[in-house]
């Protein structure tokens, strides 16, 4: 009886639906060949096997076409490239990085990520190392050294093939080190000089100098700058100060120290403006222009300016640096120097992949001539 029962229903261990005799799900995979638990093959990623198979061709040909090399004829090479695209095949980047001894990155280290202005360095940047198959690894210099973090140490732990420090770098010690051992690029600021390291920025004591001319142009006399940190900074200083002594007006000249914030390119420019919180100075000897260190401290500068009831440009002539997107803005419009930011790091990646194919070649510098935009922000002064 028990047999009986036990042929009706099927072998005790057997699923539900599965009829007496029928292999357990493991014996059917093993008898098909699929290792129990594996993928089967319409799951699994495409290798390059399946991409030479599908060309007709070698893995090691397929491996010369990923590599870019010449040595492949058109033809081979189109044929490579449809199958890759029929299969999906995507390349695995650490193989090829074991194989080639490179990783294909570049370390890209930001002195701040906040200031728009290097965006736009990194635009130009990336345009010129995409094309030449390179990804960026970015790290923000003002976070990292919060954290303690060694910018030098973790590239290196990443394998990168180069690296670009864009901005002000406190830290000259830990790029040092880095730079004995890896391709490194400075881009938008003029130290520190090291062997091997190439420099890419603006001229910076040329734009100010245009900047402030074009101040002393329009007939102000009583000129003010909110001043910048760092070797920029004082050269953009150097530049305003040449061009008041030049004209006779260094007497009437005013210097306020800022950061390159917002907030302190505000607060600099409240202490010019206000006679009674800056130095006591009467209202017919306040500034009539200000030339701000950068975009940013410009706009807090215009924040103070209305916030004191002036109008710009009636009141107040004022002009920044940087040209970023804020000098665009429709409701600021404001009139700044342009330092070529996509320029300078077009060239910054054009120096990296010549200091990579020549790594022991003499340090160069490079300074990419600015100009001035002319917008809505200055105008001749109102007499008093």
């Amino acid at each position: 009886m028990e047999r009986s029962n036990q042929r009706a229903h099927g072998r005790s261990g057997d699923g539900p639906g599965q009829r007496s005799g029928e292999p357990s799900g493991d014996r059917a995979g093993e008898r098909s060949g699929v290792r129990p638990g594996a993928r089967s093959g319409a799951d699994r990623p495409p290798t390059i096997r399946g991409v030479a198979e599908r060309a007709g061709v070698s893995k090691s040909l397929v491996s010369l076409v990923l590599q870019g090399s010449p040595r492949v004829s058109d033809a081979k090479r189109q044929a490579v490239l449809a199958a890759i695209e029929e299969l999906g095949y995507r390349p695995n980047a650490a193989a090829r990085s074991l194989v080639a001894r490179r990783t294909h990155t570049v370390g890209v280290l930001l002195n701040d990520m906040r200031n728009p202005w290097f965006v736009e360095v990194l635009d130009g940047l990336n345009s010129l190392l995409q094309a030449h198959g390179l990804r960026m690894l970015m790290a923000d210099g003002r976070l990292d050294r919060r954290a303690g973090q060694d910018f030098a140490r973790t590239f290196q732990e990443l394998r990168v093939d180069g690296i670009v420090v864009v901005g002000t770098l406190p830290d000259t010690d830990g790029l040092a080190e880095v730079a004995e051992r890896l391709p490194t690029v400075i881009a938008g600021n003029h130290e520190p000089r090291l062997p091997r390291v190439d420099l890419v920025a603006n001229d910076d004591e040329r734009g100010a100098r245009l900047a402030t001319e074009h101040l002393i142009g329009l007939g102000h006399r009583r000129i003010a700058h909110i001043a910048g940190q760092g070797l920029v900074g004082e050269l953009r200083r150097r530049g305003f100060e040449s061009a008041v002594r030049a004209h006779g007006l260094a007497a009437s000249a005013v210097v306020e120290n800022g950061d390159g914030t917002e907030e302190g390119g505000y607060r600099a420019a409240v202490r010019l403006l206000n006679p009674s919180r800056g130095s006591g100075r009467p209202v017919a000897e306040r500034p009539t222009a200000v030339f701000a260190f950068n975009d940013i401290s410009g706009v807090g500068a215009l924040s103070a300016a209305q916030e004191l009831g002036l109008e710009v440009p009636a009141d107040l002539s004022l002009v920044g640096y940087d040209n970023t997107y804020l000098a665009r803005i429709r409701h600021l419009w404001l009139n700044s120097v342009n330092n070529a930011s996509h320029e300078v790091g077009r060239r910054a990646a054009r120096c990296l992949l010549d200091r990579m194919e020549r790594p022991d070649a003499p340090a160069g510098q490079q300074l990419v001539a600015p100009e001035l935009e002319i917008r809505g922000s200055t105008a001749p002064p109102r007499a008093i």
